[in-house]
Parts: C-alpha cells; sequence; structure tokens
C-alpha cells in the first residue's frame, strides 16, 4: 500500500469521526481512543474507501493502443484524454483513422443538408464508471481537405432497446 497524504488526512478524518461516535457510547477515552485506533482501517477500506469509489468519477488514463480500440470498445474513454492532448490523430487522413479506429459508428447529422456529414466520424466511448452516470461517451472527429481537424468529446443519454416504445 502507498501511503499518501490524501490517504493520511482520510484515515484521520475517519478515526476523529469514530473516535467521537464511540465517546457517546463510553466515556472512557483510553478505551474509545483503542477501539477507535483498531476500528479505524476496517471502516475505511469496507465502508468510507468504496464509498468514495462509487461517488467519485476518477478513472485511469491510459495511452492510445489501436488493438485496444478495437477490442475493447466500452474501455476508450480511458484512452480519449491523452489521445487529445497529444494530438495524435490531427493531420491523419481518413485512411489512417479508419486503420487505427476501425469504420466509423455513426455520421453526424446535418441539418442544412438534411443528410449525414461524411466529414463528420462518431465513435462511441463508453460509460464512465460512477453511480450517478446517466451518459455515454463519444467523440466527433471533423474532418477538412480529408485530413482530421478536430476532435470533440461530447456525452449522450443512455437509451436501451426496451425503453424505445
Amino acid at each position: 500500500m502507498i501511503f499518501t497524504p490524501l490517504l493520511i488526512v482520510f484515515l484521520c478524518v475517519v478515526f476523529v469521526l469514530l473516535f467521537l461516535f464511540l465517546n457517546t457510547v463510553d466515556k472512557r477515552k483510553w478505551l474509545t481512543a483503542l477501539i477507535s485506533l483498531v476500528l479505524t482501517p476496517f471502516v475505511f477500506f469496507f465502508l468510507f474507501y468504496p464509498f468514495l469509489n462509487i461517488v467519485s468519477s476518477y478513472h485511469h488514463q491510459k495511452y492510445f493502443d489501436n488493438n485496444a480500440w478495437i477490442e475493447k470498445p466500452e474501455l476508450r474513454y480511458e484512452m480519449i484524454d491523452n489521445t487529445m492532448e497529444s494530438d495524435t490523430l490531427i493531420g491523419a487522413s481518413k485512411e489512417k483513422i479508419t486503420m487505427l479506429l476501425g469504420n466509423a459508428e455513426w455520421l453526424s447529422w446535418d441539418d442544412a443538408k438534411k443528410a449525414h456529414d461524411t466529414n463528420k466520424w462518431n465513435y462511441g466511448l463508453g460509460i464512465e464508471p460512477g453511480a450517478f452516470n446517466d451518459k455515454k461517451e463519444c467523440l466527433e472527429i471533423t474532418f477538412q481537405d480529408e485530413k482530421v481537424i478536430a476532435l470533440k468529446t461530447y456525452q449522450e443519454e443512455i437509451t436501451f432497446d426496451n425503453e424505445k416504445e
């Protein structure tokens, strides 16, 4: 286990809360401190830490890997931040994008043309983990003169087939 300042602060907070709670049950300070000291790791790792992971939206960041992109589309959100920051795809041709990311999953709709825009390709990035997340991540790649000029992420509502009635 790696002891970070945040871990130490959270452990201290859990210890103080346990101490204050147990102090209402028994007024013997030495016993309350001892029980709090023993219970703190258990309360932290079995109650506080899982709750913190559920409500926080942290996820691992990974470097772009086209094999992982194609094989595990539900985990693409882990690679997209690095891909956008490093400008890996800016200036790439449509052929290179097809080779790296696969065929476009859908095209954006152009209201002016009343048709799909072949210069705006979209890919699903998966759903970021979290308790209150009801949107899926998507990527829109914009082409001009057959070259990528922009990458934009956006979120869409999650819809299930049985809800489309």
